[in-house]
């Protein structure tokens, strides 16, 4: 994987590399790697910002994902992973998140993170909620 980087203030792009454990054996990658990808990207902002994604006992479970598998990676591909908040609430956020491959776009995802704390929701850290705040459109 490169390095992470803000595009602008309301979105952030991480760019990832396809390789042959990402595949099947034509080279397409399989339908699961999509979402480890937004994940891993997911990820990556909040190392990015110098902060792990959990605290302790609480931290980001999906509540909910709606996908689009639009086109296929391909093996070598340099894949872009574009994060955009599009929902702020109290104890959750929702995320679009599109991959495109040279501005072609592959898949696109809407998730909704819920905060939760020994199992149960919980208002969002304002560190946390600062970070998705710059990503809000």
């Amino acid at each position: 994987m490169r390095s992470a980087k803000a595009l602008q203030i309301g979105s952030y792009k991480v760019q990832i590399r396809v390789y042959y454990e990402d595949t099947d054996c034509g080279g397409i990658v399989y339908h699961t790697n999509y979402l480890k990808y937004c994940e891993r990207a997911r990820s990556e902002l909040f190392f990015q910002n110098g902060v792990m994604p959990f605290l302790d006992s609480s931290g980001f479970v999906v509540a909910n994902i709606c996908a689009k598998f639009l086109k296929s990676a391909k093996l070598g591909d340099l894949l872009d992973v574009e994060t955009v908040a599009i929902e702020i609430k109290n104890s959750y956020v929702v995320l679009n998140q599109k991959i495109l491959n040279k501005y072609e776009l592959l898949f696109e995802m809407d998730v909704r993170l819920a905060y939760i704390v020994c199992e149960k929701p919980s208002k969002i850290p304002d560190d946390f909620k600062t970070i998705f705040k710059e990503l809000h459109v």
